[in-house]
């Protein structure tokens, strides 16, 4: 599998011709939006910079919400939960995607503002390789309340998102506090990640993955 970045919340995994795009934005936000096709399409939420479903080519499968769902082998859990720490009250419920693809568990969290799991959650969200996490700030968890989140979950690889970029017109916190609090001192931006099947990394380990835009 390969995992690619576009900015804010918005990735792409590839594996061999199936192609799955998260959170993919509208070109006001300063970034380029994603272009192509994909087979499924998923957005954790409705704001337009993670709603941008007509963007993506062809007549893909969208998934929007909760739930569970299967379509051309890829299994996928939403996972209700909130955009604030207020259960809602301030910026409403987010999505938390659990994706089963090529033998492994990818996790987006979304526009996550809670700044802690619920038991059920973590539960929920069981083992994870890969973990997408906002460490941006502002409207979702900081790089410190993200540090809680992944030891929470404990997965293989974390890829940070949702944080501030030069093109980027939303005002976000930089990736360098999440960085630094989890003790990253090379954080060379890598162009994609490639990984395949478990066992992916040393037991109990995390790394950390910065990817470019």
């Amino acid at each position: 599998m390969v995992i690619s970045w576009y900015g804010q919340a918005c990735f792409k995994l590839s594996s061999g011709p199936q192609a799955v795009i998260i959170d993919p934005f509208e070109k006001g936000i300063g970034l380029t939006p994603p272009t192509g096709e994909a087979q499924l399409v998923l957005s954790t939420h409705d704001h337009s910079d993670h709603n941008n479903i007509a963007s993506i080519k062809g007549e893909p499968f969208v998934i929007d919400g909760p739930g569970e769902y299967e379509y051309q082998g890829i299994r996928v859990r939403g996972l209700r939960s909130y955009h604030d720490d207020k259960k809602g009250a301030d910026r409403g419920t987010n999505t938390i995607y659990i994706i089963r693809m090529e033998g492994l568990r990818i996790v987006h969290l979304g526009d996550l503002g809670q700044t802690a799991l619920t038991d059920k959650q973590v539960e929920t969200i069981g083992s994870v390789d890969v973990l997408m996490v906002p460490v941006g700030g502002q409207f979702t968890i900081n790089g410190s309340e993200a540090i809680a989140i992944v030891n929470q979950i404990e997965p293989r690889f974390v890829i940070p998102m949702h944080y501030a970029l030069p093109a980027l017109k939303i005002k976000l916190d930089g990736v360098d506090v999440f960085l630094k609090e989890m003790g990253v001192k090379d954080s060379e931006p890598q162009d994609k990640l490639t990984i395949k099947k478990a066992p992916l990394a040393e037991e109990g380990k995390t790394e950390i993955v910065v990817l470019k835009v």
